[in-house]
């Protein structure tokens, strides 16, 4: 009790620094400001600055029984999820009926019928459970039909197009080295946890899992009609087929290099290369024909594939096929069924307790499937106008402030800076939302089935994907929609995608937030943290063309690494849970991104004249604002369960993390809050690391 007290009187004494430190002269009335209001000054900025801009929000929001974590994601997806449920809901009033029983064949109803019939054919709980998995059974009967290794190979195309990817990873994109064609990757893959690393950790939380996903594959066969010893064998020798694929896995981190996961070859050479894995009949099942290269991920993955397909019978096959096919669609069948999948991938694996209400999950799934029919809508019904004029200003004043930081750069040559500026001033950014919509026409949907509404749309989307080989790229193609939280850097078009609905501030509805806030949240860590993924350690391997090709001089590149070494080091250090690590090396580029994003987003809100006016707002300075405005942008609580997965399998860093991270690497945060030696974030200048 007295360690508390006092922990609480040095916390409250740093507090009291805090909104001393650097007094603007003008102080604006003061007024209810969500950002303030999140404070907890019981945390001392300086020793958690996450905590410190976030605690009290967490305080008051606990993490719903249904989801993995709370925060600023969750927050905004509630809002976009309430605006599609508006969407679906009112399109589920369209009918054929309605049109006469001859509906028609494109345009805004066409669109919103299927909208509408989707959702309803989810919310159709009853056909649900009363259909079981029985609209599996012709897939399931295919797989039993099998004799052979030619007819795996052909049940594998068709688990690929409609659940998952069983075996490897497939799919059709950017050539890395000719950016303006399309190929075909093949990559490791065919795993049912969520990295290699699950099937050999010997940590107690590692083995349970595997226990429980025994246990729960044995209940997805008895699901599919096996009796108990059945089911118990099927299980364990699905267990030992995938400890083998994993082991022949590259580790995550390895997965990252494209110069080293790049390896062209010609289809000759695939198939001497695994003689008993028939390419031709895969080929040929997804619709490829004609197929002259293709770029292989890991070879090695492949040669061992290609032997477990003989060391392992026949029958081990069959099964492993049947379970990725029911597995990758579970949650769109009966309760039994999506439930078994729940308590598994969302409890054991994220801690999740509960499952989403069923309208959440079928708005996602439908949102999901038919995005660009629900961005069409959500464009012209939700997103506020001047938001894309607002996100090119943002845009356009990072790009501008990354220019003069590149120029200003101590230890890269003139000849060097002269490519990457040439890179930087070639970036493309799409904000909003696309000029051109999918066309899903084709897209068959109907209220009779939510299980084949969903296949449909697997299938629409893989041969979408499967169409482009042997075509020019469309350079002008979005991979988000409007309506995703979310953005991207493609280094193949060097091109950075900013969603519309990233103008989303929560606590801010009704009126467009401060530019400190929005020049952290959208400046910092959306534009800044893209256009900084064009040079973290993968993307400054792809020239302003987006070819792979190594732009730098030897020096440079030189100076460069020994620069992200630095990074790495630091992220290893930190512990997220318990005593796990986080994997600095695998974190390489999110990191980067997160540092380089939040300089340059501070770079360019100094420009602004909120930050030239230097008033207070809710008794906060502008810098300070920012430095919490960044802190807002990362405002994520989340289960153990869940940051013990990510940590594992995901190249971003725990939410805390790329707060105090990045923050601890700047000066100007240190100045805005006091943060002195002995502080927990407090690093010495040796320590700091400085790239862009």
């Amino acid at each position: 009790m007295k360690q508390r007290t006092v922990s609480f009187f040095i916390a409250l004494a740093a507090f009291i620094l805090f909104c001393s430190f650097n007094q603007p002269k003008e102080e604006t009335k003061s007024q209810t400001d969500a950002l303030a209001s999140h404070i907890d000054s019981t945390v001392n900025p300086g020793d958690d600055f996450f905590l410190f801009a976030n605690g009290k929000w967490f305080k008051e929001h606990p993490i719903p029984l249904s989801e993995q974590s709370n925060g600023i994601f969750q927050t905004i997806q509630d809002t976009i999820n309430a605006q599609v449920r508006r969407i679906c809901e009112t399109s589920a009033t369209i009918t054929n009926a309605v049109q006469g029983g001859n509906p028609p064949k494109s345009g805004e109803v066409f669109n919103k019928q299927k909208i509408g019939d989707f959702f309803f054919s989810g919310m159709d709980s009853v056909s649900l459970n009363a259909n079981g998995i029985s609209g599996l059974k012709s897939g399931l009967d295919m797989i039993d039909g099998v004799t052979d290794l030619k007819g795996v190979m052909k049940a594998a195309a068709y688990v690929h197009t409609v659940a998952g990817a069983p075996l490897f990873r497939f799919g059709v994109g950017q050539d890395d080295r000719i950016s303006s064609k399309n190929a075909i990757f093949i990559a490791q893959g065919g795993l049912s946890l969520p990295d290699r690393r699950y099937y050999s950790d010997t940590d107690e939380r590692a083995v349970m899992i595997r226990q429980k996903f025994v246990r729960y594959a044995v209940e997805m066969f008895r699901i599919m009609g096996y009796d108990s010893a059945a089911a118990a064998k099927a299980s364990d020798n699905l267990m030992n087929l995938e400890t083998a694929l994993a082991k022949a896995s590259r580790r995550r981190e390895d997965t990252r290099d494209p110069l080293k996961n790049y390896n062209k070859i010609s289809f000759a050479e695939l198939n001497s290369s695994t003689p008993d894995i028939d390419w031709n009949v895969f080929m040929n099942s997804v619709g490829l024909h004609n197929v002259d290269t293709v770029i292989v991920g890991q070879p090695e993955f492949l040669s061992s594939l290609d032997s477990c397909l003989t060391t392992f019978p026949l029958s081990d096959w069959k099964n492993y096929l049947k379970f990725h096919l029911i597995n990758g669609l579970a949650r769109y069948m009966d309760d039994k069924t999506f439930m078994a999948s729940f308590n598994f991938y969302s409890t054991t694996l994220r801690g999740i307790e509960e499952p989403k209400p069923r309208w959440k999950r079928v708005v996602e799934q439908t949102n999901w499937s038919l995005g660009d029919l629900i961005g069409q809508v959500y464009v012209d019904e939700y997103l506020p106008k001047g938001t894309k004029e607002k996100l090119l200003e943002i845009g356009n004043a990072i790009k501008k402030e990354y220019s003069e930081r590149i120029k200003a750069l101590d230890w890269m040559s003139t000849a060097t800076k002269e490519k990457a500026l040439k890179k930087l001033n070639t970036i493309i950014m799409k904000v909003g939302y696309p000029d051109k919509w999918k066309d899903l026409s084709t897209l068959e949907v109907d209220r009779t089935s939510y299980l084949h509404n969903v296949m449909n749309a697997n299938r629409w989307e893989f041969n979408y994907l499967i169409s482009k080989y042997g075509k020019p790229v469309d350079r002008t193609e979005w991979d988000m929609e409007p309506q995703t939280y979310n953005a991207y850097y493609n280094p193949s078009n060097n091109e950075i995608v900013v969603p519309g609905c990233n103008i989303i501030v929560p606590g801010y509805e009704g009126r467009m937030a401060d530019d400190a806030i929005l020049y952290s949240i959208i400046g910092g860590s959306t534009f800044g943290h893209e256009i900084t993924h064009g040079f973290d350690d993968q993307g400054s391997k792809y020239n302003a063309e987006g070819n792979l090709d190594n732009w730098w001089t030897p020096e440079d590149s030189t100076k460069f690494y020994e620069k992200t070494k630095m990074i790495v080091r630091q992220f290893d250090d930190y512990v997220a849970v318990d005593s796990l690590h986080i994997n600095g090396a695998l974190t390489e580029g999110e990191n980067i991104a997160d540092l380089g994003g939040i300089i340059m987003g501070y770079e360019a809100f100094k420009k602004t004249s909120q930050y030239k006016n230097n008033a207070m707002i809710a008794g906060v300075t502008p810098s300070q604002r920012f430095f919490l405005g960044y802190a807002l942008a990362w405002m994520v609580d989340e289960r153990p369960e869940a940051i013990v997965t990510q940590v594992k399998s995901n190249e971003h860093s725990p939410a805390k993390f790329r707060v105090i991270g990045p923050l601890s690497n700047m000066p100007e945060f240190y100045e805005a809050f006091g943060v002195k030696k002995g502080n927990a974030m407090w690093q010495p200048d040796s320590l700091r690391v400085k790239i862009w």
